[in-house]
């Protein structure tokens, strides 16, 4: 009888742990994820890189003098507009006394041979009038004499120039009156009342009065590191975005891309200008930062997945998802993929908007005992 109860406490016994090994097995075959699944959507995708600048006029023309002095009047300010031709500022000429000494020699000089070629001039008339010399002699004696008085009168000019910067029947054109050469807004006036100014020529840029331009030609002006700059050409579309300008997006053109790169902060950069097409009811200030898209590529409403669904073949390096069969079973699909813009890309063929695309590596909520 004991013998019996043995081998049934021990078949029991058995039993029991083949169950558990038996269940363990089962539960150890099934897998722990739960995994989720989503589906593909139409989407535009841009694939871009962006560059970092600041909206500047397509011209700026900087205004200088011809002749240098003080300032002496400032007729204009930042913010006003203006024509070609319009009066900017006047300039008080601080005479060189060199050039005045000189001038004032010239004066005397002029002086003493009009003086000479008066009195010959005189001596011929009175000789022509007795017959004595020929009408051509006295016609020359008053060519000579008229020449005189006009380098008299030049030396005059000349003096005055020197001394005030103009003189009399020229002020209209006279060098000490700064006017606008282009028409449009005046930037800034970087002189003051009172300032000294150079005048431009061939061995010095001289002192700006005012800097012009039109502002509704405005380029975005901006630089590109070398990583990025092999993926963009010219005629390439630009969205800029201003930040003083809140939810406004302008469109421009790639114009130029430099040819040769500068080293900044150890970096290789390369400067770029785009063509702001920003329309007339919206005024942007010269100098405001801004940022640049560059749009590389661009796909209106095709079937778009997130990247971080596709896997890549360990062998063939080509891209498959897999796609839901039924409950938490799935199967491989391989893709044709197109533009990505970073987070999502473009299925072009292996899928449809239909299918349920597992979620790969699910986090599980972890579990914590009490």
């Amino acid at each position: 009888m004991k013998k019996s109860v043995t081998i049934f406490i021990l078949i029991l016994i058995l039993v029991t742990f083949g169950g558990a090994m038996i269940y363990l097995y089962q539960k150890n075959a099934e897998d722990p994820v739960v995994y989720e699944t989503e589906q593909a959507e139409k989407r535009t995708i841009i694939k871009k890189t962006v560059a970092t600048g600041s909206i500047l006029p397509l011209e700026e023309v900087l205004i200088k003098p011809n002749i240098s002095g003080v300032i002496d009047e400032i007729y204009v300010e930042g913010g006003d507009f203006v024509k070609s031709g319009d009066l900017i500022a006047k300039i008080r000429v601080v005479p060189n006394l060199n050039a005045l000494n000189d001038a004032k020699n010239a004066i005397e000089d002029a002086r003493i041979n009009l003086e000479d070629q008066r009195r010959n001039f005189d001596r011929q008339s009175e000789l022509f009038s007795r017959g004595v010399i020929s009408k051509v002699d006295l016609e020359r004696a008053q060519v000579t004499y008229d020449q005189a008085k006009q380098a008299y009168s030049a030396a005059n000019k000349r003096y005055d120039i020197v001394q005030t910067g103009t003189t009399r029947g020229l002020s209209n054109a006279a060098n000490t009156l700064i006017r606008a050469t282009v028409s449009g807004m005046v930037l800034e006036v970087p002189v003051e009342v009172g300032n000294q100014v150079i005048e431009s020529n061939n061995f010095n840029e001289g002192t700006t009065i005012a800097a012009i331009a039109d502002v509704n030609k405005m380029i975005f002006e901006g630089k590109v590191d070398e990583s990025e700059v092999g993926k963009i050409r010219e005629d390439l579309p630009l969205e800029i975005t201003v930040g003083a300008i809140e939810n406004k997006v302008f469109n421009a053109v790639l114009d130029y891309i430099a040819p040769k790169g500068k080293a900044e902060n150890g970096a290789i950069q390369f400067e770029i200008k785009g063509t702001l097409n920003k329309g007339d009811t919206v005024f942007i200030r010269a100098g405001l930062s801004a940022n640049a898209s560059i749009i590389l590529a661009r796909a209106d409403s095709v079937l778009a997945i997130k990247e971080a669904l596709v896997q890549f073949d360990p062998e063939t390096k080509k891209p498959f998802v897999e796609v839901a069969t039924g409950e938490q079973q799935f199967t491989r699909k391989d893709l044709e993929l197109g533009i990505s813009d970073g987070i999502y890309v473009e299925v072009q063929s292996g899928i449809s908007q239909e299918d349920r695309i597992k979620v790969w590596n699910a986090l599980q909520p972890e579990s914590f005992g009490g």
